[in-house]
């Protein structure tokens, strides 16, 4: 969080009273300044082992994808390698990734889920 401060020129007591002396109170008020999370790409990676109908049920459950979008997707990574899930911010593509790869290997599934930063 980056903090901007700001001076603000307020009259002291000597001013008030018509003493104009060079001294000066300062208040600095504080403005945070949120910075957006980084985002992160959850990848699926081929392999010559898992059966396509259960790469398009991961794509389902795990990111709500209709049948048609995870067709197209699994269909993506069988011919090009890899194929993009989502994006998502670090704590919800590891949650993603760990998901998809407990639920494969629960199958006996070789199935590979990454994340890379985007």
């Amino acid at each position: 969080m980056k903090m901007i401060a700001k001076p603000i020129r307020m009259q002291n007591d000597s001013e008030r009273n018509g003493d104009n002396g060079n001294r000066t109170s300062v208040i600095t008020r504080t403005k945070p300044k949120t910075k957006k999370p980084n985002l992160y790409r959850v990848l699926l990676l081929n392999d010559d082992y898992t059966p396509m109908e259960f790469v398009i049920h991961i794509l389902e459950r795990f990111f709500q994808k209709d049948r048609e979008s995870a067709t197209r997707i699994m269909l993506h990574v069988h011919n090009h390698g890899v194929g993009e899930c989502g994006i998502f911010t670090y704590e919800v593509a590891e949650t993603k990734v760990s998901q998809v790869m407990d639920f494969a290997r629960q199958h006996q599934h070789p199935l590979q889920c990454v994340m890379e930063k985007k």
